[in-house]
């Protein structure tokens, strides 16, 4: 059962919420996408939000400064979050633009709220759940394009919230967090993306 739920973390890293949420939001919208978008927003933001933080947590830790995956103290945490927080801007100020699509733009305005919001938190040694940020992110941009495209996504809406269910168990499970700091992780997720959508939707 451990080996199961550690692989579900591995699976549902918050790492993968940004290039997720691009590629869902290319799976519903009924806008035509040309493959010149797609590829123009896909592949940097792959490489900007995936490759280059595990290149980095590997020079991270073996310069000393992290020492696990999970991250366990406040101190660690920090590091990673500042470098994720200037690679959002960077996808934003850069990458967006060149190809622009407004629903995409504000799901990562969102996350860079939630990144800014969880490394506040570090400052009153208080730590979330970026698992459950990741996830809650997600489910209410998914929730969002639905309803701003008119789509039924019902049933994956449905599966969504069950793996989400799912991952929370591997975090507590596992003892990355506490009780509190999923709940708080999930909440900082859903509320970010609400702030932005009266933009768009």
């Amino acid at each position: 059962m451990g080996y199961f739920l550690k692989i579900v973390s591995y699976i549902f890293h918050p790492l993968f919420i940004p290039i997720a949420g691009t590629i869902a939001y290319f799976q519903i919208t009924p806008k035509y996408s040309p493959l010149e978008l797609l590829g123009g927003n896909m592949l940097p933001i792959f490489i900007l939000t995936v490759i280059i933080p595990i290149i980095s947590f590997l020079i991270l830790r073996n310069i000393g400064i992290v020492h696990s995956i999970q991250l366990p103290t406040i101190k660690e945490r920090k590091y990673p979050l500042y470098l994720n927080l200037v690679l959002l801007f960077i996808v934003v100020y850069k990458v967006i633009p060149n190809n622009y699509i407004m629903e995409l733009y504000y799901f990562f305005v969102g996350l860079i709220i939630a990144t800014l919001a969880s490394i506040l938190l570090l400052f009153f040694k208080v730590k979330s759940s970026m698992h459950l940020l990741g996830m809650g992110s997600l489910f209410m941009f998914l929730t969002n394009l639905s309803v701003h495209f008119e789509t039924n996504i019902t049933l994956s809406l449905s599966i969504f919230i069950l793996l989400t269910g799912l991952v929370t168990t591997s975090r507590l499970y596992l003892n990355a967090h506490t009780k509190s700091e999923v709940f708080i992780g999930f909440c900082i997720g859903l509320i970010s993306q609400l702030l932005t959508v009266k933009y768009w939707l």
